[in-house]
């Protein structure tokens, strides 16, 4: 049997949903610490139809406009009306890395007002109606918003950088 080292893992089914959100964070940005500054704007995928997987800066502003978005949707379910932020821009990984950041913690400041048996939701009109036409309660959007970070760690990943 191999000893494990020490982690510290967060409580609950909502510390779990936080962790691997961490973790996906996490992940993201050791593939983004990479990626020089100039590289940032440069078109990768000139053929797409999608504006927010253009280049490594507007993947990553799309990443951090969801998470917020997705964050806040799941802040609002308790009666506040706070409105998402807008979508920026940067110049510098640091500027991303350092949202990447904000991201995790407005989630984790968002999710202190539920309990773990809020997560899961099987009555429709509590759910979250999302922007793309789905419901989800609190539990499928955490896990969505975590897949979302991998698909584009991914797509980050694929990118190959040039002198």
């Amino acid at each position: 049997m191999r000893k494990k080292m020490a982690q510290s893992y967060r409580k609950g089914a909502i510390g779990a949903l936080l962790d691997e959100y961490e973790r996906a964070v996490s992940d993201l940005k050791k593939v983004i610490s990479t990626v020089p500054d100039n590289a940032l704007t440069i078109i990768t995928d000139p053929d797409t139809t999608d504006d927010n997987c253009r280049s490594v800066q507007t993947i990553l502003s799309h990443i951090v406009h969801s998470g917020y978005g997705y964050a806040t949707s799941i802040h609002n379910l308790k009666g506040h009306n706070k409105p998402r932020p807008t979508k920026i821009f940067h110049l510098t990984m640091q500027e991303y890395m350092d949202d990447l950041t904000g991201v995790i913690s407005f989630t984790e400041d968002v999710l202190k007002e539920f309990k773990d048996e809020e997560l899961e939701q099987l009555d429709n009109a509590l759910k979250i109606n999302t922007g793309w036409g789905q419901q989800y309660d609190v539990e499928q959007l955490m896990e969505h918003a975590i897949v979302h970070i991998l698909r584009h760690r991914r797509q980050i990943e694929k990118i190959e950088f040039t002198g």
